[in-house]
């Protein structure tokens, strides 16, 4: 009875599917892009549930017919077949069902999306910039692994090395459900490249990862935009501190302010800047959503306050800690090097099983 009350869940949404296939091929829908984005990510939202339950109607449909031919066949072999392919359908079916269960449930609306992400160092002084410089590398080599696209938009390089603060926007697929994960404060335990007795000191550098906004996301108008022009700073030859392509902007309404200056090209500075402010300003009402669900998934703490320490990475033991799993692994230099991949893993794990609780699975 389960089994039915879930294919029908699934199956229940066919009409819906077939509606936005038909709605997408119209003209009309075509030339309106707004309108076309949403229902093409509606589809795309959808496909995979509608798959999943057509593989798991055949699963069901196999399960009974090899039920029904090991009670009628007289033939061993036949039926040592159909006892072998029972024992196979029913080992899958548990998965299959929890998988289903999982798509049913809305995910972050999200998670689809690239990723802006700003790395800030924190206590520590100098050691906490270098701590950030640190953490940019290993998301720098994640992004590679994974076939990501890394973009630049700003820095403010640390005195000692590393960074004061740097952001960067991650492009491919599925980035912000991935990244989100990293949001929060990430705690050091080392002995400085400053410190000269070799004290084991603890420093910490902030992350946030906030969802890039998409055209249709935010109504953003040049009109409510001050626009600041000012010469680059930091590496770059001739260009530095001789023409005024680095851009600022300020959101009149708000107050947010965005800067760029890692193009040689004000237009391309200014481009990216607006980029960047629309994500900003899409993730102050973000932010809203990610509070309302911090306080029923622990895994999600770190989205809901960024200033919540999520990581240890302890350099005398070479052991890495998440503190919302309490995942832990001893091999830093290759967690550092951007194998993270496990602890993420882990956090997705927890979060899909919260996620069940909360719907009552």
């Amino acid at each position: 009875m389960a089994e039915n009350s879930l294919l029908e869940k699934v199956l229940s949404l066919q009409d819906k599917f077939s509606s936005l296939q038909e709605q997408l091929s119209r003209p009309d829908v075509m030339s309106d892009m707004k309108r076309y984005v949403q229902l093409n990510k509606d589809y795309k939202e959808l496909e995979p549930i509608i798959r999943a339950g057509l593989d798991y109607k055949k699963m069901l449909d196999n399960l009974a017919s090899a039920k029904e031919l090991l009670q009628t066949e007289k033939d061993e072999d036949l039926r040592d077949m159909a006892k072998e392919e029972i024992a196979g359908i029913e080992a899958r079916i548990p998965e299959t069902e929890q998988n289903i269960k999982l798509l049913l449930i809305p995910a972050d609306p999200d998670d689809g999306k690239n990723a802006l992400v700003e790395i800030r160092g924190g206590t520590g002084g100098d050691e906490a910039a270098i701590f950030a410089g640190d953490l940019f590398r290993m998301y720098q080599h994640f992004a590679e692994s994974r076939g990501w696209r890394l973009e630049i938009t700003d820095q403010a390089p640390g005195t000692a090395g590393g960074y004061k603060q740097i952001v960067f926007k991650l492009s491919g697929e599925g980035v912000y459900g991935i990244m989100k994960y990293e949001s929060g404060v990430h705690r050091v335990q080392r002995v400085p490249q400053t410190e000269t007795q070799g004290r084991i000191q603890t420093s910490a550098a902030s992350v946030a990862v906030f969802p890039e906004a998409g055209e249709f996301d935010v109504d953003l108008k040049w009109d409510d935009i001050r626009l600041d022009l000012f010469c680059s700073s930091g590496p770059g030859g001739q260009g530095v501190n001789t023409t005024y392509s680095a851009v600022r902007l300020t959101h009149i309404p708000t107050g947010l302010v965005v800067q760029c200056q890692e193009e040689r090209s004000q237009l391309k500075n200014k481009d990216r800047a607006f980029e960047e402010l629309r994500t900003r300003l899409y993730n102050l009402e973000h932010q809203k959503y990610l509070d309302g669900i911090a306080a029923k998934r622990k895994t999600m703490v770190s989205t809901g306050d960024r200033s919540a320490k999520i990581r240890t990475y302890n350099y005398p033991q070479s052991r890495v800690t998440d503190h919302r799993t309490g995942w832990t692994m001893y091999n830093l230099p290759a967690f550092m090097d951007g194998d993270i991949g496990a602890c993420i893993d882990q956090l997705q794990v927890a979060e899909n099983a919260e996620r069940l609780k909360e719907a009552g699975e």
